[in-house]
């Protein structure tokens, strides 16, 4: 999909790795058609209706995990230069002959089966109160072209040819349910790195291939095409592609001048090539040297032999040199020629008009984010999925958090602290603990229903403590996008729902209930660590670690001069041994500590 010849690999090295905090309160664009196909394609048969699953938990991950505004974007009718190369793929893997072409204007609708899922998606996005536009052709230039007039801040596709649209920002894939940072592309990177703009890389794509003719011309791959289009400026490029094209061959870019310009001057030094030295590789003949020593070879004692990779620095070869690279490089341009020109209709001016004409539309500049339509979300999932209606409301409670958040936070202030979160049911009542999940951190936020009796509703909230929590999850499927399922906690007869969300945004909205958890939280800290201290203070104030007979008394009775006498012939042995324990113990190798002891 997007430009052949392995473009994305040309791309990678000027990629940024980003965290799931740069999306955070920006507007993105979303090629919907990618996920369906990559939805089906990953859980075909685990789940009813997997597009219908999945958009919902990827798209409730986008907005409250990532904090993003999704803008999805479905294709329109193909253009029929799409049409033919999307049947032209398929004859191939197929085993189909294709010496029978389709024929030109044909416009070829996407399957029936497809169109139905796309339908079903968007009415689950709009009842989401997600902004979804359907573009006049590719979803991906409709994207591109939403990046570039600024109405959005990235695009999430992994169409490479987003940028010969005109996008400025591409992040190719997102992991929600991953610790990895996902790729994104700069089209500022690009440029400073690879010095191509974007018609540059437009015709890149129309040497190597694209999604309107995914043949490009026969024998040129992306390292050709890339110094193809090196030796041209973005003004001239696509004019010297068509120049080219019609049988013009340009003259040699770069400052190299044509060997043919050189004249006669060239030929006659040819012929007054100067003699080199067989053993140092000096100008002069050997037996020149013989008699008189080489002047470039420093020795009075004859030349020095060559090394084997021996480049000799005198003027006619330096120039020989650059004379047989000017030719090398004229044979290469005129074979390139040669093959560019074969082509038929080299370049194809509708491929290059679809890329940079402007399919933007109204609806665009009247993008807006609404509030979930929880009750018929319930009934749209129900009668799709087969979920139960409490388990829709639990799995929205997320997106519902952060819808609640986000307005407290650009109104805040103490008239909207009371207000209800779900369904005048939950408000927001402390911060629990501070998580870490697939190394992101958040914040654990308990809500509960408002109790009725003023008696007993504190006027502040509590800040409950409890230890850090750190979540170690394997990686799964990247495709396969979960969500972390708000908990129920019962705490003294008094039930909680707890959910994960953004520390930022907690603090914008609650202000001072985060402050003093924060401090609260410091304050624990500190006290732990000054008891670790003490701990370690009282342990170094021993000493070094001291023997276990200095704890325990030994309870072997005192030996009586009596059994001293007695034992005479042993304390000597004992005493011998000694001596050998001793020797064993000196700095002798293992083999002559094992004589002494042994004998």
């Amino acid at each position: 999909m997007g430009v052949g010849g392995k473009f994305w690999d040309l791309l990678r090295p000027y990629g940024r790795h980003e965290g799931s905090d740069y999306l955070r309160d920006k507007r993105v664009a979303v090629d919907l058609s990618f996920w369906i196909i990559q939805h089906e394609t990953a859980v075909k048969g685990l789940a009813l209706k997997p597009h219908l699953r999945l958009t919902f938990f990827r798209t409730i991950n986008l907005f409250s995990k990532y904090g993003a505004y999704p803008v999805f974007v479905v294709d329109g009718t193909p253009s029929p230069l799409k049409s033919q190369t999307r049947i032209s793929r398929f004859y191939r893997s197929s085993g189909i002959d294709t010496t029978c072409s389709l024929q030109e204007g044909v416009s070829v609708e996407r399957n029936k089966q497809f169109c139905e899922w796309v339908s079903e998606c968007m009415e689950l996005l709009k009842l989401l109160g997600i902004p979804v536009l359907k573009a006049n052709g590719e979803a991906e230039a409709l994207c591109a072209q939403l990046n570039s007039q600024g109405f959005v801040d990235a695009c999430i596709t992994p169409d490479s040819d987003a940028f010969l649209f005109g996008a400025n920002c591409v992040i190719k894939a997102i992991k929600p349910n991953s610790t990895e940072p996902f790729e994104c592309y700069h089209m500022s990177d690009i440029e400073a790195g690879l010095g191509l703009k974007r018609r540059h890389l437009i015709a890149i794509s129309l040497l190597v291939g694209n999604d309107f003719d995914s043949g490009g011309v026969l024998g040129i791959g992306l390292d050709k095409a890339l110094r193809i289009v090196r030796a041209f400026s973005e003004d001239e490029i696509l004019q010297r592609l068509e120049d080219i094209g019609k049988g013009f061959k340009p003259a040699v870019s770069s400052g190299i001048k044509s060997v043919d310009d050189d004249g006669e001057e060239s030929s006659s030094q040819m012929k007054r090539r100067l003699p080199h030295c067989s053993r140092c590789g000096h100008p002069g003949s050997k037996r020149t040297h013989f008699k008189s020593s080489c002047e470039h070879c420093t020795s009075d004692s004859g030349c020095i032999k060559k090394p084997l990779e021996f480049i000799c620095e005198c003027s006619f070869c330096s120039k020989d040199r650059v004379l047989k690279e000017q030719k090398k490089s004229e044979n290469w341009w005129i074979k390139v020629c040669d093959k560019i020109t074969l082509g038929p209709d080299f370049p194809n001016r509708k491929i290059i008009q679809l890329y940079l004409s402007d399919i933007f539309t109204e609806e665009g500049s009247s993008m807006s984010w609404g509030f979930p339509d929880t009750e018929m979300l319930v009934d749209c999932l129900v009668f799709n999925l087969h979920w139960d209606p409490c388990y829709v409301r639990k799995m929205l409670l997320p997106m519902l958090s952060t819808i609640y958040l986000r307005e407290r936070a650009r109104n805040n202030n103490n008239n909207n602290k009371g207000n209800p979160l779900l369904c005048d049911q939950y408000e927001f009542h402390s911060v629990k603990c501070m998580k870490t999940r697939y190394g992101h951190k958040s914040f654990v936020i308990r809500w509960r229903k408002p109790i009725s009796t003023s008696g007993l509703t504190p006027e502040k909230p509590i800040v409950v403590w409890e230890e850090d929590e750190e979540e170690v999850v394997e990686e799964e499927d990247c495709v396969v996008d979960g969500l972390n399922e708000p908990q129920v906690q019962d705490d003294n007869g008094e039930c909680f729902l707890l959910t994960d969300e953004c520390i930022g945004l907690v603090q914008s909205a609650f202000p001072e209930e985060t402050e003093h958890f924060l401090q609260e939280k410091k304050l624990r800290e500190s006290k732990k660590k000054n008891v670790c201290e003490e701990g370690g203070a009282g342990s170094s104030s021993m000493g070094a670690q001291r023997s276990i007979t200095d704890f325990y008394r030994s309870t072997k009775a005192a030996a009586t001069p009596a059994e001293n006498i007695d034992t005479g012939g042993s304390s000597v042995a004992s005493a011998s041994a000694e001596k050998k324990r001793e020797a064993s113990s000196s700095s002798f190798s293992k083999s002559v500590r094992r004589r002494l002891l042994f004998g």
